[in-house]
């Protein structure tokens, strides 16, 4: 991972949408900071597209889409998108499974969420499972504890025992059935909502993020950057970004927006 300062000038110019997480990337200590969500509004200002791409639930993203300054997000780790029209006061929702096939999953999320609680000390279900709609999130640090690297390990292996997909975040253990992951529906809302080749567009596009759980993004983009407390997931990461931030969580967000509207 390069120092930001290595990001090329003509590259920064060139950007043209803003893909973020959210936990300890727009976050710092479980809080969303006034300079944090100030950053947010000055990218579109300057013109820039602001999209979240986050871990959390439909419930929260509802109101993420309707109250701050973006341009839609990508929530539940690519399970779905929402867009709020302003001028038509409708929200969009596109979900990557139906709700009959939501419904049926989340029954057996139910019992596998159960069975993990039993098996792991100290692990949790998350505060803000009541708002999801395809996913389950296990706290192993959030109101926890934190728990020791082998036993969110064990979380993740008795997911995947039970056929889901599961990554780890910055404070949970997700896990959904599905192939898919935040880079999937990244690249539908792109196609469906911006009209835009994904492919052809990612030059033009930056992510930030922190954890194991945003190593797709950060393999498809070429300009992903990490804050700085990416590097407490050293040797997890499938994929690094390309920068990383000398701040850390929300500051670092900060130091890459000063530096992306520097050179507009």
């Amino acid at each position: 991972m390069r120092p930001l300062a290595e990001f090329p000038l003509e590259a920064r110019r060139d950007l043209r949408t803003v893909l973020c997480d959210i936990d300890d990337t727009l976050t710092t200590a479980g809080r969303l900071t006034a300079s944090a969500y100030a950053a947010m509004e000055r990218l579109q200002q300057a013109g820039l597209r602001v999209i979240p791409i986050t871990g959390r639930p439909a419930g929260w993203c509802d109101h993420i889409a309707r109250m701050w300054p973006v341009d839609g997000v990508v929530g539940e780790n690519g399970a779905f998108y929402f867009r709020y029209d302003h001028g038509a006061r409708r929200m969009e929702r596109r979900f990557m499974d139906d709700a009959p096939t939501r419904n049926r999953h989340r029954e057996r999320l139910k019992r596998i969420a159960a069975e993990i609680i039993e098996a792991v000390a100290g692990a949790a279900i998350a505060a803000d499972q009541h708002y999801r709609e395809t996913d389950l999130a296990i706290d192993y640090c959030e109101d926890v504890e934190r728990l020791p690297r082998d036993a969110v390990e064990r979380v993740v292996a008795l997911m995947e025992r039970h056929g889901l997909t599961a990554k780890v975040s910055s404070i949970h253990v997700n896990g959904w059935f599905g192939n898919y992951d935040k880079l999937t529906m990244t690249r539908v809302m792109m196609h469906e909502c911006f009209a835009q080749d994904p492919d052809a567009a990612r030059a033009t596009c930056a992510f930030v993020g922190d954890s194991p759980n945003d190593a797709p993004m950060f393999a498809y983009f070429p300009h992903a950057v990490g804050v700085a407390n990416i590097r407490e997931f050293a040797g997890q990461l499938a994929h690094e970004p390309g920068y990383v931030t000398v701040a850390a969580s929300g500051a670092g967000f900060c130091e890459l927006v000063d530096c992306l509207l520097a050179a507009r």
